[in-house]
């Protein structure tokens, strides 16, 4: 089993990056059934989709003018990833994207959240654009437009420009966020007259713990307490910057808001106590991100615990940061925390999880689908948004081709009826879930796992490009087709 860390585990290091508060098979072989009628499924509506990254999947890294990345320089230091292969070929989605989004198209999906690769359109993060990077996400789109599968463009999925690192650091400097700002208005100015649902950063809670204070993702440093959570304020900043670039650049109409890895925290026992605890747990949890750019502040619990180490801030950032946004974007896998109440500190206790917990192929992915009912459920209340979209779920499998040349992956689809059920619990009682964004249409470069780790619906031969079905893709067309779990 690997000792390293998958880009979705927050198990043990959440509470502190966080808060600071606790340590094709045959496509015809299921055809799907007749929607529902009545109350049954999904609301009417319910946004049905699948997603990829582009460092995961793109390859063509020295092609067209795109600059280096942290990761293309990360994967390249001995022993950071797992078997040793990079982003460089991966899916070779950039000239394959005709393809790729046909698969799409057969699932029955309708919506595609995929993400820019900031080095292909600035090659230094700023000065003179590229236009042959910005042609590729033009001629995407209008693939996606032509099938009609409606694009959702993520602005930054980890591939921040090695340029911007070596000149100021990353995400350490604030002249990174203005940068990042002056990047979304460019985007949003060519994209959003077809593109007008935009999503700021993925993931802050990842990409900064890991990249800045855990050194297991790019740029692979080590940080002090007090600098990482700097470095978190500054992505906050950033979000802030992108989505009054958008309002100002976009089309009128555009939708933007964040897409984040939510600390997730579960009532152990469905009970009024319980549901409290774990409520100010969730908004304190997630208190050194999500919850500054929902309300504006951090919260008084949060600065307490993190004393001298706080982030240093003004008035003025924190009014960019909490630019009011059109949706939540929740990334919900597994749970982070079971909480009780308790009489002492923020009045709630995490617990720890036992080692017997059942868990996926990955042993962070435990399986807990009660996390997507009370997540979802509990951030409306707290942050009072009235449109969310699961932006990510799904899971790694072993995925073994049958001899037959097909992939029974009955694990994965156990996985997704179980936690599509619970969301479907969730609408049902009104919560605002609006779509759900399957992680991912295809096994990809899994960051430190490299390629080991398959996530997709469809599998894909690295070595032909070939991309299979799994059974799961036959489910999930089934699901689609009847807007209602249980498939």
């Amino acid at each position: 089993m690997s000792d390293k860390v998958s880009r979705r585990q927050f198990a043990k290091i959440a509470g502190v990056s966080a808060a600071g508060l606790a340590s094709p098979l045959e496509l015809a072989e299921a055809k799907p059934a007749a929607a529902p009628r009545g109350d049954s499924g999904f609301p009417a509506g319910f946004v049905w989709g699948t997603a990829t990254s582009s460092y995961q999947v793109e390859g063509a890294v020295n092609e067209d003018g795109r600059g280096a990345s942290i990761w293309d320089k990360f994967v390249r230091i001995p022993g950071k990833i797992e078997d040793g292969t990079t982003g460089d070929r991966a899916n070779e989605h950039y000239h394959r994207y005709k393809e790729d989004i046909a698969l799409i198209r057969d699932l029955g999906c309708k919506a595609y959240r995929f993400s820019i690769a900031w080095p292909r359109v600035f090659p230094d993060g700023d000065g003179k654009p590229n236009p042959k990077g910005l042609d590729f996400y033009n001629r995407l789109v209008d693939e996606l437009l032509k099938n009609g599968i409606e694009p959702w463009a993520t602005l930054y999925h980890w591939d921040l420009p090695q340029s911007l690192q070596d000149r100021f650091g990353g995400w350490r400097s604030t002249e990174t966020c203005k940068i990042f700002g002056d990047y979304a208005g460019y985007v949003a100015e060519r994209l959003t007259d077809r593109v007008k649902n935009v999503f700021t950063l993925n993931e802050s809670g990842r990409f900064v713990q890991f990249g800045y204070g855990l050194a297991i993702d790019a740029p692979g440093l080590t940080l002090p307490q007090a600098d990482v959570n700097q470095v978190r304020h500054n992505t906050a900043l950033a979000h802030g910057l992108a989505v009054q670039a958008v309002r100002a650049h976009g089309r009128r109409g555009t939708r933007v808001g964040p897409a984040e890895n939510i600390d997730v925290c579960v009532p152990a026992i469905d009970t009024p106590e319980h549901v409290r605890a774990a409520e100010i747990a969730l908004r304190e949890m997630n208190a050194g991100y999500l919850n500054v750019i929902m309300t504006g502040q951090y919260t008084d619990a949060f600065l307490k615990y993190a004393g001298r180490d706080a982030p240093k801030y003004t008035d003025a950032e924190l009014k960019i940061i909490s630019s009011p946004v059109d949706f939540l974007g929740l990334n919900i896998y597994a749970p982070q925390n079971y909480v009780v109440p308790s009489d002492q500190g923020a009045g709630f206790m995490p617990l720890p999880i036992p080692k017997s917990f059942p868990h996926m192929s990955s042993d962070w992915l435990r399986i807990a689908p009660e996390t997507i009912y009370w997540v979802p459920k509990l951030a409306a209340k707290i942050w009072k948004t009235d449109a969310i979209y699961i932006t990510e779920n799904g899971t790694s499998g072993d995925d073994v081709v049958s001899p037959d040349g097909k992939i029974y992956d009955t694990d994965r689809i156990m996985y997704l009826r179980n936690y599509l059920a619970q969301l479907q619990r969730a609408t049902a009682e009104g919560v605002p879930v609006r779509g759900y964004f399957l992680w991912s249409l295809m096994d990809n470069f899994e960051w430190v796992f490299g390629l080991n780790k398959r996530f997709g619906l469809y599998h894909v031969n690295f070595d032909t490009q070939v991309r299979t079905a799994k059974l799961s893709a036959s489910f999930y067309r089934n699901v689609i087709a009847k807007n209602a779990a249980g498939a």
